[in-house]
């Protein structure tokens, strides 16, 4: 990358500074289409780099927002757990606010940080994968300006969604609601998160840890490739088109939430079939098919927006708190590493 900048870079000086105007200009054959407009080896900056820098930015951020909206993915996910018995019993919980008060007057404030750990280690490596697997894609399928058209950006989202549900997410979601669904029992068994680990591994397997894997490669696909389709066309449509034009934090936060409530629109049925296909419960459905199915028969349409509200309030701020953390560090990495 850097024997490409130079020779971009000796190829420019050489037609504006050094050469006779009447003689032809040289043409690196190095150089991509758009090296000789900027000297760099990526249309959006940061040469090769570009996506360890999105990698290790990526997995600041996943860090810092899981630990801010937490609690949020708690309820919600107590909420799909918590569905009416086919013999006719309630539900545990009347609402979200039910379930905050509940969980607080069980286990205390900290309860609705209950699998937090989980969330933190798999966070990291989730965030890292996403944000490097779409640099890398976009790094490749940028004009010449350094722009995506509306479908790369789709295309792009989409793998990125799916690389880090292969490779983090569903491993990390899959014990995230095993230790959930375990509290709701009346006698928890896990005692930590390396016990929970050790046991559901002693017990199930590595498989037991990639329950849901086809649910959550469609949900992650599905997510990402609205919310940075999203994200994307709100940006490119406030630069103008020009991809060195900064976005100022507040207007990306803005975008970001906008990108997240789409994306919670978009993809909360897919949601709720993934959370029970990694319950406690989940060896009662045969596929993801059949857990679908199921909850259409036995709970209605309806049951498959659950948590909708709580979900959607901790997508909007985490993904708002998300891009902007992303896009300070991406900023940061591009000042001090060249």
């Amino acid at each position: 990358s850097w024997l490409l900048v130079i020779v971009a870079g000796v190829g420019n000086r050489s037609v504006t500074d050094t050469m006779d105007k009447s003689s032809p200009a040289f043409r690196s054959p190095f150089a991509r289409p758009w090296m000789t407009q900027t000297g760099a080896a990526a249309a959006t900056g940061g040469g090769g780099n570009k996506g360890m820098k999105g990698i290790i930015a990526g997995g600041i951020t996943g860090g810092i927002e899981i630990c801010i909206t937490y609690p949020t993915e708690y309820v919600k996910t107590q909420l799909q757990l918590d569905e009416k018995s086919s013999q006719g019993g309630n539900k545990k919980y009347n609402g979200i606010i039910d379930c905050a008060k509940k969980t607080v007057k069980s286990h205390g404030v900290f309860g609705l940080y209950r699998g937090l750990s989980v969330l933190v280690y798999g966070s990291i490596p989730k965030s890292s994968v996403r944000f490097g697997a779409f640099e890398h894609f976009k790094k490749n399928m940028v004009d010449e300006r350094g722009n995506l058209s509306p479908v790369s950006r789709l295309l792009c989202g989409l793998g990125a969604g799916v690389s880090e549900a292969i490779l983090a997410v569903t491993p990390m979601e899959t014990l995230k609601v095993k230790f959930i669904n375990d509290q709701r029992s009346a006698n928890p068994r896990f005692k930590g998160f390396f016990h929970g680990v050790s046991t559901i591994v002693k017990e199930q397997g590595i498989r037991g840890t990639y329950q849901g894997l086809t649910a959550t490669i469609i949900k992650q696909g599905s997510n990402q490739a609205i919310r940075f389709y999203v994200m994307e066309t709100c940006k490119d449509a406030y630069r103008g088109g020009d991809p060195t034009k900064p976005v100022p934090k507040l207007v990306v936060g803005l975008f970001g939430g906008m990108a997240g409530a789409a994306s919670v629109f978009g993809n909360t049925p897919v949601d709720v079939v993934k959370t029970r296909m990694q319950g406690l419960e989940a060896s009662k459905y045969k596929n993801t098919w059949d857990c679908a199915k199921k909850i259409w028969v036995n709970e209605g349409p309806k049951a498959f927006y659950k948590g909708t509200i709580p979900r959607m309030s901790r997508v909007c701020l985490d993904v708002a708190i998300t891009f902007m953390i992303y896009d300070s560090f991406m900023e940061l990495f591009n000042k001090v590493w060249v």
